[in-house]
């Protein structure tokens, strides 16, 4: 059966850099525009985005800051390995894809109580095969909290496939307003705002309120298991001050515009049925679809999604499937660039 998100997607439009080293500005990637109310698409830049807002309107950022969250460890015996952070877990253990630098890539003869040395006094043992997604295993650092984290930023590097061309650092990874240090990939809806862009939209009058959700892996290396889109149970954080700015927008008729997808989940988690919404910490694995009736969200600033992404099939509580299949059409005839640093799509 085919889904009805699947196409080819030509090699050359994978954005395999920055654009700052494509020699363009972040804010000045493009910028595709779908009405929710028409259908209709239009073509722009990036940092002309307040063109399509207006006073009142909220944007809701996701705070979460990249983590860099391949490392390699070496066992007592065996092939060193590469660790891929994949969710932190309520109990303070991690979920890890563990991949062999060389002979068999999933094997590495792994096993419970292995344990796993990173050097500069970094170790962990591994627990567990986790039931709901085999490809990753239950593992507990030496370390917890602020020193953990110090040690993974020391040892680390982004998580990088294929398509990226070059292990770029760090910094290319994050949004300008990130804060809290969790995510194991870059919530990339928002890498193209600049400070300027922000301070002009503020000026414009539109409000902004943050959230945080950490995000998980969004591939396990193996295309049949990434193709039924198994949910990670990400955490999250709403603040009381932010549930008060998204109650005011909403009195005030202003639209609710999620920057990311993960803003999107965090918010209809939340959401409560009087259509209000009140501060929250918690995990979720909300999976939303066409059959999802959107409580919180009026909009959505997001990337390009490959195909058979999960994403995907969130667009589809905003858009029927049809609609967006066609903007991607035009997208791909346009010449528009997919992936994290890539070109972005507004649906409002």
């Amino acid at each position: 059966m085919i889904r009805p998100f699947d196409f080819s997607l030509p090699n050359q439009l994978n954005a395999k850099e920055p654009p700052e080293r494509r020699g363009i500005r972040r804010d000045q990637v493009r910028l595709l525009v779908i009405s929710r109310a028409t259908g209709g698409l239009e073509h722009a830049r990036f940092d002309v985005l307040g063109k399509f807002l207006r006073p009142g309107d909220l944007l809701v950022f996701n705070s979460s800051r990249t983590l860099p969250a391949a490392l390699t460890a070496c066992g007592a015996t065996g092939p060193c390995i590469e660790m891929r952070l994949a969710q932190h877990l309520p109990d303070d253990s991690w979920l890890a894809l563990l991949v062999c630098k060389a002979g068999d890539p999933f094997g590495c003869g792994l096993r419970v109580g292995m344990h796993l040395d990173f050097g500069r006094d970094l170790a962990a043992e591994v627990l567990e095969r986790d039931e709901r997604i085999p490809r990753l295993w239950k593992i507990r650092f030496s370390k917890t909290g602020s020193e953990l984290l110090d040690s993974i930023y020391r040892l680390g590097q982004p998580i990088r496939y294929e398509y990226v061309s070059a292990p770029w650092d760090l910094d290319y990874y994050q949004t300008v307003y990130a804060r809290e240090p969790g995510s194991v990939e870059m919530p990339s809806a928002g890498r193209a705002f600049t400070w300027k862009l922000l301070f002009a939209l503020r000026q414009q009058g539109i409000d902004f309120a943050h959230l945080v959700l950490h995000t998980g892996l969004s591939s396990y290396l193996d295309d049949e298991l990434d193709r039924t889109h198994p949910a990670s149970e990400e955490e999250y954080f709403l603040s009381q001050m932010a549930a008060d700015k998204i109650d005011r927008a909403r009195q005030r008729a202003g639209r609710v515009i999620a920057v990311g997808t993960t803003v999107v989940r965090a918010l209809e988690s939340i959401a409560l049925e009087n259509g209000k919404i009140k501060s929250a910490h918690a995990y979720t694995r909300l999976q939303i679809g066409s059959d999802h009736e959107l409580k919180m969200v009026d909009a959505l600033l997001t990337g390009l999604h490959e195909p058979e992404a999960s994403h995907l099939d969130l667009l589809t509580a905003f858009l029927p499937a049809p609609r967006i299949k066609a903007a991607y059409s035009e997208a791909i005839r346009e010449g528009y660039l997919w992936h994290e640093f890539g070109d972005l799509n507004l649906i409002i």
